[in-house]
């Protein structure tokens, strides 16, 4: 059996965590931030690059992204379709209620925001809280579970459609047999 010998100098590579990921396949090690490709490890080791320009780079890309120490380092959320619904229905919220006026809002949305759930106090009466039934998942789930809202989104159309709807092409319209039966002697 022949023996490896040591290698002369330091050499050292790090133990990196396997992340376990859902399906079934091997996470790839260019995925994970704390992989480098051996050309950058000298000796096993990471050095940082000796241009200032690079190095500030790298300390940026590894810095996470939050809003800073005075907003408690909130984190930017991940955009799920259903959170990018919940947005728009805030932005078009002035539409929803024609009893209600809000100021216009921002064209783009903030980066850094948070989403919570709104707790009811048992103290409140009855009359103010939500039922079990009402309580929905999302806010689109709501709005579109909201009965008075449906009324009125359906009587805004209907009073759009009538607004738009061409008048006078009543007597081009056919009707019945007799009708035609005239319109054909006129026509010859």
């Amino acid at each position: 059996m022949a023996e490896r010998k040591a290698a002369i100098g330091l050499s050292w590579e790090p133990k990196l965590p396997a992340f376990s990921s859902g399906s079934g396949s091997k996470p790839r090690p260019e995925a994970n931030p704390l992989w480098k490709p051996s050309t950058q490890l000298v000796d096993g080791l990471f050095v940082p690059p000796n241009d200032p320009v690079k190095r500030n780079k790298l300390a940026k890309k590894q810095i996470k992204d939050t809003a800073g120490t005075s907003w408690f380092d909130m984190p930017a959320p991940t955009m799920i379709p259903e959170l990018q619904k919940d947005l728009q229905l805030l932005k078009l919220r002035n539409v929803m209620d024609p009893k209600r006026h809000y100021k216009k809002g921002d064209a783009q949305p903030n980066k850094y925001f948070q989403v919570g759930t709104v707790i009811e106090s048992p103290l409140d009466f009855f009359s103010s809280r939500l039922t079990k039934k009402e309580m929905k998942v999302s806010l689109a789930e709501e709005v579109l579970s909201d009965r008075n809202l449906g009324n009125y989104r359906k009587r805004k159309v209907r009073e759009i459609e009538e607004k738009n709807r061409p008048g006078g092409n009543e007597k081009w319209k056919i009707k019945g047999k007799g009708s035609y039966q005239r319109a054909k002697q006129r026509r010859h």
